[in-house]
Order: C-alpha cells, then sequence, then structure tokens
C-alpha cells in the first residue's frame, strides 16, 4: 500500500524522565505540519544509552506521559517497549509495529541531536528503512556538517526519507527538570500541572 493511503502515525519515543513541555510540542508541531492522524507516545523500557544514569520506574513514567497527553487529540500512550523484556531498539520496535500494523506508515519523531546521533544507534537502516524520521530544523556549530547537509548524508547513504518541521526548539531539559525537583524548586513552567503534581506527590527525584 502506498504511504498516501495508509494510516499516518507518528512515534514519539524517549525516557520521558520526565516528559515536558517540549515533547508535546513538538509532536503537535508534527501532528499539524504532517497531517498525521495520530501520534503515539512510547516510554522506553531499559533505554541503552541511559545507562550512566539510573531511570525511573517505568510505571511512573508511563503515569507522567498519560497525564501529559490526555486532552490532546490524536495522542496515544503505547506500552509497546515497556512491556519488552531486556534493552529496548527502536529498530526492533518498529519491526514489531510493521508486522501488527501493516497498513500504517510511521514516522519517528526525534530532536534534531538525534539526527547526528542516529548511526550510533542500534540497526539504524533498519529505523530509516521503515519510517520516515522526523526532525526539527536546528543548525550546530560544532557539529561536522550542517543540519542540511546532515539530512542529504541519510538520504544518500541510507535511502531515508527524512522530514524537516518548522519547528523551534525549546531549550528544556529532562535533567534540568529532575535537578529542580530533586532542590524543592517549581517545575510548573517546564511540565504540565499535572506531572508536576505526580512529581511532587510520589517525590520523584528526591
Amino acid at each position: 500500500m502506498e504511504k498516501e493511503n495508509r494510516k499516518r502515525v507518528g512515534i514519539m519515543g524517549g525516557t520521558f524522565d520526565p516528559i515536558h513541555h517540549a515533547h508535546i510540542a513538538l509532536a503537535e508541531c508534527a501532528k499539524a505540519q504532517l497531517s498525521l492522524d495520530e501520534v503515539w507516545f512510547m516510554p522506553a523500557g531499559d533505554p541503552y544509552l541511559k545507562h550512566s544514569r539510573k531511570v525511573s520506574p517505568a510505571a511512573d513514567r508511563a503515569a507522567m506521559t498519560a497525564l501529559a497527553i490526555e486532552g490532546h487529540p490524536g495522542f496515544r500512550l503505547s506500552r509497546l517497549e515497556m512491556e519488552r523484556s531486556g534493552e529496548t531498539y527502536t529498530s526492533e520496535t518498529l519491526t514489531i509495529l510493521h508486522a501488527r500494523y501493516p497498513d500504517v506508515h510511521f514516522y519517528f519523531i526525534v530532536g534534531s541531536d538525534s539526527l547526528y546521533q542516529l548511526e550510533r544507534w542500534h540497526a539504524p537502516e533498519t529505523i530509516l528503512r521503515l519510517a520516515t524520521l522526523v526532525a526539527a530544523e536546528r543548525e550546530y556549530a560544532d557539529r561536522p556538517r550542517s543540519f542540511g547537509a546532515q539530512v542529504r548524508y541519510l538520504e544518500e547513504c541510507y535511502g531515508a526519507d527524512v522530514a524537516v518541521l518548522p519547528f523551534e526548539e525549546m531549550d528544556i531539559s529532562s535533567t534540568e527538570i529532575r535537578a529542580r525537583a530533586a532542590r524543592g524548586e517549581d517545575i510548573t513552567a517546564l511540565v504540565p500541572a499535572a506531572v508536576a503534581a505526580y512529581i511532587e506527590a510520589h517525590q520523584l527525584y528526591r
């Protein structure tokens, strides 16, 4: 089935420890710009690239994600990666999704940093074969090539289908949110109110 005739689903993967306003804004931008039918938020189970720090329990990260996307039409929580045992890889996740939903074209939404880091991921050629890669354009002075050149590189070397979003990334990081929460500081400007309340009620990051 041609891409144009299939259901269009965006995948927002990540640790979501915690999920914050920038995650939601990027998903909203992708949904609008690419006419996506749905966006599935997929908290990682055992994110192998995060072994340098302790990650909050999957149940807490899923609960915060569910609270954050409530009231956003077309946003869904997927527990696929959390339900799998061991380390989870995007390439394997997309392979499973293609087998389960052959009538869906997937759009894998990433931050602009990931456009440069993708070759470090497990089986990047599989990721780029099974999904359209979606990223916000952002230039970096210390990168080996410009954003546009990186897009062309992935297209030429991997046959990637890359969609570039007109989205100005927000200067919000989960690392800073965790640090502020640990100090007992107000984080309501950085995360949805329900997420802030959950973090406080469960004393996360303390």
